[in-house]
């Protein structure tokens, strides 16, 4: 099982949105909070992104930026130019008022999308990741992101038949390879920490597909320590230190976020539900997915129905 595609498919809920926007200067746009995790992809052009909490970081052409926990932030033409309030259009995407078009091609041309987390079940993975994560172009680099980044520009210039279909499964597509890229980056520069480092640990990576694979297997630390060749103690040090919590208080957590999930969509009996995430009653799981959510499974599933 890939650990990574596993936990964005848990997470994201909805469908995310993008938009190829043509921007004359000077022109400014300010974010707020949101509930929603964005990314901006410089096409053409130059361009100030303004952090919150941090230094304006600037961008090239081909430069990605990915915000991942929806904290407000600018995008701006330059470091003085007034900001206006971002706004959401019908089509989901979020943008300014309307510009007056200078002479000729456009300054700047971007490519903006956002994507809907489950905040609730923020996975320890993306909560690792800092305010801004900027992957800037170079020759030879992130060649995967890169033909992503090109493929959705087209799609989304063009709108030839089946562009709905391939713009959601490409969005799917760039999240992965910008978060692989951010992590590949971590570890090339030694930096790698937390779920960076986790994924790039034989030993424990092993241990999370597993988990990931089959959370309904009867695991205890000793047995995922096998799957890495590690000893009970070692093992368990080791998972601690890097994942940020025990392996059996997150296979715990996993099987509470599969089950949330399989309540909402699969259409399976709480028995079932029990059975795939590592129960042998419905008591049991009832009784830890209380612990975990506060209410029951049925009561759960129902208020998500609507």
């Amino acid at each position: 099982m890939d650990v990574l595609s596993d936990v964005v498919a848990a997470m994201r809920t909805g469908r995310p949105h993008s938009a190829r926007r043509y921007k004359y200067a000077p022109w400014g746009l300010r974010w707020g909070d949101s509930d929603q995790a964005g990314f901006h992809v410089i096409l053409r052009g130059s361009a100030w992104l303004l952090p919150r909490d941090t230094e304006p970081v600037a961008l090239a052409p081909g430069d990605v930026v990915f915000l991942a926990h929806g904290q407000g932030h600018g995008l701006a033409s330059g470091l003085d130019v007034p900001l206006r309030d971002a706004r959401l259009l019908p089509d989901g995407t979020w943008d300014g008022p309307p510009e007056v078009p200078g002479e000729g091609c456009p300054d700047t041309i971007t490519l903006c999308g956002t994507y809907h987390l489950d905040r609730d079940r923020s996975h320890r993975l993306l909560a690792d990741l800092p305010e801004v994560v900027h992957l800037p172009a170079r020759v030879g680099g992130h060649r995967s992101l890169r033909a992503a980044v090109e493929l959705l520009g087209m799609e989304l210039e063009e709108q030839r038949p089946g562009t709905d279909a391939i713009v959601t499964s490409l969005l799917d597509t760039l999240l992965l390879y910008i978060l692989r890229a951010w992590w590949e980056s971590e570890h090339a520069a030694g930096r790698a920490r937390g779920w960076a480092a986790a994924l790039a640990d034989p030993a424990v990576a092993a241990a999370l597909r597993a988990i990931h694979a089959d959370p309904a297997r009867p695991w205890t630390v000793a047995r995922l320590g096998a799957e890495g060749g590690l000893s009970r103690a070692a093992f368990a040090r080791r998972f601690t230190e890097l994942v940020g919590e025990p392996p059996l208080t997150y296979l715990t957590w996993w099987r509470m976020t599969t089950a949330d999930r399989l309540l909402r969509g699969e259409g399976l009996s709480l028995r079932e539900v029990a059975e795939r995430t590592g129960y042998t009653s419905e008591f049991a799981f009832a009784k830890a997915f209380k612990r975990e959510f506060g209410v029951s499974p049925g009561r759960y599933r129902r208020a998500a129905a609507g």
